[in-house]
């Protein structure tokens, strides 16, 4: 997808400066696929525990308390995405029941909020599994 997107904003740039005509819809299609790779992207990384993290603080508690504060950061985590995922479901059902679209193509625009929910609501179940995986093996 970042592929089609780096394509996409190529062709749109040339096709605007070199023959005076932009692809109609380039800036929209390419918001709608970065909207979809982030989200894509946040089950994989939650399962992997490869949010960005600082602990300046964290490294300096004991050994023994490590996995205890790195299961409650998922708890906390794994509630923050579920509350997100709620809300964009919430709000793409408005958006489904006015019939959004983007301005020039008309695309309806609350599947990609039902896809952002899902991976949301996906990536709260993984932060969960990873955090309880991480807790047996120490």
């Amino acid at each position: 997808m970042l592929l089609a997107m780096m394509g996409l904003t190529v062709a749109d740039v040339l096709g605007r400066y070199l023959l005076g005509a932009p692809i109609t819809g380039a800036t929209e299609l390419t918001e709608m696929m970065l909207a979809a790779v982030i989200f894509l992207g946040l089950p994989a990384v939650s399962l992997d525990r490869d949010h960005v993290t600082v602990d300046i603080v964290t490294e300096h508690l004991p050994d023994r308390l490590q996995p205890w504060r790195e299961l409650l950061a998922a708890l906390v985590s794994a509630a923050m995405l579920s509350v997100v995922s709620w809300r964009i479901w919430v709000y793409a059902g408005q958006i489904a029941g006015y019939g959004g679209a983007t301005n020039s193509l008309r695309l309806p625009i609350a599947p990609l909020g039902y896809l952002a929910a899902t991976c949301c609501a996906i990536g709260a179940a993984f932060t969960l599994y990873a955090a309880l995986r991480g807790l047996r093996r120490k």
